[in-house]
């Protein structure tokens, strides 16, 4: 998993699983006030006691001597990440029996455990097993097992070898290199298909804590979501909203959240937009030392959004030469709608999904129609001067880089 944690918005709320939230801070800052295949669990809308939420997950139940055999004692080499939670190792399990091994033999896991202080962390250890032991899709992370024994609580997680897509987008150095921008396309329409997978589950799922931190990466840059301590059950009958006591991340919560403390799926969609916008930009969602004005990346980017010459001020430059300008203006044009002030008026994140699905149809077809061209113009042969031949004749299987375009 190797996820860390950021900022936390933190206050009571309670949820349909007999899950409460009490206003304690995780990471410092905190404000204390579909589409894929998936499968979902019928989860009941009456609270259910931690022994009936362990009952029902879909998860192996470790010792806590297994953990620590897997984790070699949680050496301090193992460490993944840390956070207001606790501590996230390194471990190896073997993949059919799911005992404890010799790192090296069977699979890595990823090992969250517990800081045995406070109710809080408690509290949301439940919640991720509630969720993730009932939840499956390809774009969440997989929860393989938890540990209760005595004042001891771990998950256990399928390991994300790239980690966080916070660390690639905001991190410098030689290890994390940063993402072309189709990979954060990719990354975006992963990540959008997890939420939509949530929204429309039997029981509709807000996850409210949607942020680059939470979305993991694996080998192949698959992203998936993490960290479902916050998520709740969303509103049910005719209800149009969850009443809740604020609870998320500085500069992810949507304004109708943060000001009336109502929660509904649209909230995520602005969370959402906030990061689409940090894929865009490489910048994160707040940061005092960037310069006045420029604080709150959301009031400083949306004036760019709209207009081809001004989003040129604001796109990652590590982006330089990558996509074309119209459909990085269309994906700018999308985070927009995502961050609109009237929440009836985003889209849903079904929308969301279906307008990435076709950036990404769209950009493919270019680069088909440009290769075509390419080669009706100076096509070669085995590497030598193109004859006179017909475009018919034209060796199959050439390949072609085109320039990113600027129109």
């Amino acid at each position: 998993m190797g996820a860390c944690w950021s900022n936390r918005i933190k206050a009571e709320s309670p949820f349909h699983t007999g899950v409460n939230s009490k206003s304690v801070s995780r990471d410092g800052n905190d404000l204390s006030s579909s589409s894929g295949k998936g499968s979902s669990a019928s989860m009941p809308q009456t609270p259910r006691t931690e022994g009936e939420i362990l009952q029902s997950s879909n998860l192996k139940a470790f010792t806590f001597s297994e953990l620590r055999t897997a984790t070699r004692n949680f050496r301090p080499d193992s460490v993944l990440g840390e956070g207001g939670f606790g501590s996230v190792f390194k471990g190896w399990i073997d993949e059919q029996s799911l005992a404890a091994t010799k790192p090296g033999i069977g699979i890595v896991i990823a090992v969250k455990r517990l800081n045995q202080e406070g109710f809080q962390g408690h509290k949301e250890w439940l919640a991720e097993i509630n969720y993730l032991g009932q939840l499956r899709h390809p774009n969440l992370v997989k929860l393989i097992g938890y540990c209760l024994e005595d004042d001891h609580r771990l998950l256990v997680y399928e390991f994300m070898p790239k980690g966080s897509m916070e660390n690639h987008l905001f991190r410098r150095g030689s290890y994390f290199q940063p993402l072309s921008w189709s990979i954060r396309m990719k990354v975006a329409l992963g990540a959008a298909k997890g939420l939509a997978f949530l929204h429309n589950a039997e029981t509709k799922v807000i996850y409210r804590d949607f942020k680059t931190s939470n979305i993991l990466l694996d080998s192949n840059y698959n992203a998936k979501l993490s960290d479902f301590g916050l998520a709740r059950d969303g509103p049910t009958g005719d209800k149009s909203h969850v009443s809740t006591r604020v609870m998320g991340t500085y500069g992810y919560a949507a304004p109708e959240y943060l000001s009336t403390g109502h929660l509904t799926a649209r909230s995520d969609v602005y969370s959402f937009g906030v990061v689409l916008l940090e894929m865009l930009t490489g910048k994160r969602a707040m940061d005092k030392n960037r310069p006045s004005g420029e604080h709150n990346l959301v009031e400083w980017a949306k004036p760019y959004l709209t207009n081809k010459r001004k989003i040129l001020r604001i796109l990652d430059v590590r982006l330089e030469g990558q996509f074309s300008l119209d459909h990085a203006l269309k994906v700018a044009n999308l985070a927009l709608q995502c961050l609109y002030v009237d929440s009836k008026s985003r889209p849903s994140m079904d929308e969301v999904v279906t307008a990435l699905e076709q950036l990404q149809d769209s950009k493919d077809k270019g680069k088909a129609t440009q290769k075509d061209r390419h080669q009706n113009r100076h096509g070669h042969s085995k590497g030598g001067p193109r004859s006179s031949r017909s475009n018919k004749e034209e060796t199959p299987g050439m390949t072609d880089y085109p320039r990113p375009i600027y129109a």
